[in-house]
Parts: C-alpha cells; structure tokens; sequence
C-alpha cells in the first residue's frame, strides 16, 4: 500500500473536467513522476491531494485512511506557481513558513540554520526577498518546503528556473531526501529528470490516466526489439534471416555503428551468438530503449 491512493477521483470546473476517475498509488520510499502536458490535470489533483480544492467523486488515502489536514502537516509542497513575500526578511519568512508546518521555533531556527549553510546562502538571512534573483528566491522556497522532514514531498517543475549548478544541487537533495525515507512525488516537463531520478511514473492526459508503471518497465515495454552494434573492421555486418536485419551501418573511419531489428522470438543472446559467427571486432553490443521523451509524445500523439 503506497502513501497516498487516489481512488477513482474525478473534479470538475463548471462544464471543464479537469479528473476523469483517476486510480493512483503513490508507494513509499520512491520517487514517482507525475506527467502529462499543460491542462492535463495534474495540477488539480496535486491541489485534492494538499486539500486545497475537494473532488467531486472519489475518495484519497493517506496511509490506508482519509486523508485529513493533521496529514497535510506532513506534506511538503513546493507549487509550479512560486510564492514568497517580496517584503519579508528572508529568515522571518523561512521561519513563518517552518512554523506553519507545526515547528517549534526554537526547532526551526536549528534546521533552518542547516539548510542555509548546506545551501552556502547564510548572508540571505537578513535580506528581503525582493532582493533575491529568482533563481535564489527558488533555493529558499525549496528549504522552506523540507525543512519540517515531510513524509510527502510533491514537487511542482522544482528545476524550472535554475542553472545546470544549482538544478544538480537540488536533484543530489531530492535523492539524499529519498533515501532518508521521504516519498516524493515530482511533476516536470523535464524528461531526462524523469529517466534520471523516478523509480515510478504516471501520464495524465485529457483528465485521464493514460499509463502507470516503473520507468524501465515502461521503457521496455515500449522498445522496438532493436540493438545497437557496434564493431571494428571492413566487412559489414550481414542480416541473419531469421534472426535480425540490418537496419543502418554507419562506418567512421573502420569503426561501425549498426542498428539490428531482432526477429520475433529472438533475444539478445542468440542474436549475439549470430553475431559473433561472422568474426567481427565487436566493442559493444546493446538493446536500445526508447527514452521517457519518445515515449510521452508518443502516447500525448495518439491520445490527440
């Protein structure tokens, strides 16, 4: 049983539905990708799962029971829509936020305090928001959304606006996090993230769920049984009828990269053994998987 179980929810806006009975197990420990194209309905059922807005049908878990706002306490949620008072003193607003979440204040200075030297930034302390880049003020957003030590993080497009320095900072703390126990639930556009980071993902698209899974199953679930080759010397490889074809054989300069269509029924040994019969240099010899990018316009195509 996951941390959260979305059942058959379903929310609607007037005439708009937003959640078409949308099944969902969010399990422990993991990190699960939470895609789909803008309007697809993410952000509707992130807000169900916060109690921000309530579904029309359906009904969410939280460990096993109704979802409650005691559970939202141990939720961290850092929204698409970032959001911090201009006016507000860095530290008053870090530890505004910290208290909210049901820290002590003596508790909330201690972790704060980590977090600002973890993040180098102590000298922010003192500033006011409006003085920070966005990059900067997105830093302190992220503290302020995990410095409770939520059981749930639900992160919203957390890399959008960081530099490739700063989005690996945050992607090392998203796998320190998972691996002191946290469940986090990531929403991004951002497929290498997905491939990268995600044990788990789920595709929304049109209000509805369209595929849920790990990302290897899915990856090899979606595969076209090729392999790629690659191997040394001046004969060409040869189709084996029966086993594969080949489908391309680029040559620099001596050095070949073939892609191999596997027969129906042949696996990766036997078309290696096929291989090998031909006397080849081989240097490398690998099954290719679509990525989680294919995949997504892939499925969001044929939904259209």
């Amino acid at each position: 049983m996951g941390i959260i179980q979305c059942k058959d929810v379903c929310k609607s806006f007037g005439e708009k539905v937003a959640l078409d009975h949308v099944t969902l197990d969010f399990p422990k420990g993991k990190i699960f990708g939470l895609l789909g194209p803008n309007g697809a309905g993410k952000t509707t059922l992130i807000r169900i799962i916060n109690r921000i807005t309530i579904p029309n049908e359906g009904t969410v878990l939280f460990e096993g029971r109704p979802i409650t706002q005691r559970d939202v306490e141990r939720i961290g949620y850092l929204p698409e829509e970032r959001g911090l008072y201009r006016k507000m003193k860095v530290g008053e607003q870090a530890m505004y936020l910290a208290q909210l979440k049901g820290m002590s204040s003596k508790a909330a200075a201690e972790e704060l305090k980590k977090w600002f030297v973890k993040f180098g930034i102590q000298s922010w302390w003192p500033k006011k928001v409006e003085e920070l880049s966005k990059g900067m003020a997105q830093k302190v957003q992220f503290i302020t959304t995990v410095v409770h030590k939520p059981s749930l993080l639900i992160l919203d497009e957390p890399f959008s606006g960081f530099d490739p320095v700063n989005a690996q900072l945050i992607r090392e703390e998203i796998l320190n996090l998972k691996a002191q126990g946290s469940t986090i639930v990531l929403s991004t556009h951002n497929m290498e993230s997905v491939e990268e980071l995600c044990d788990d993902i789920a595709l929304i698209n049109k209000s509805r769920l369209v595929i849920t899974g790990g990302v290897n199953e899915i990856r090899h679930k979606y595969g076209n049984n090729n392999v790629e080759l690659v191997y040394t010397g001046s004969t060409a490889v040869n189709s084996v009828p029966g086993t594969f074809r080949v489908l391309s054989d680029m040559d620099d300069s001596g050095r070949h990269t073939a892609v191999l269509a596997l027969e129906p029924g042949t696996d990766n040994s036997a078309a290696l053994r096929a291989v090998l019969d031909q006397s080849l240099s081989i240097n490398s010899f690998k099954e290719l998987v679509p990525r989680m990018n294919d995949i997504f316009i892939k499925l969001v195509t044929e939904e259209e």
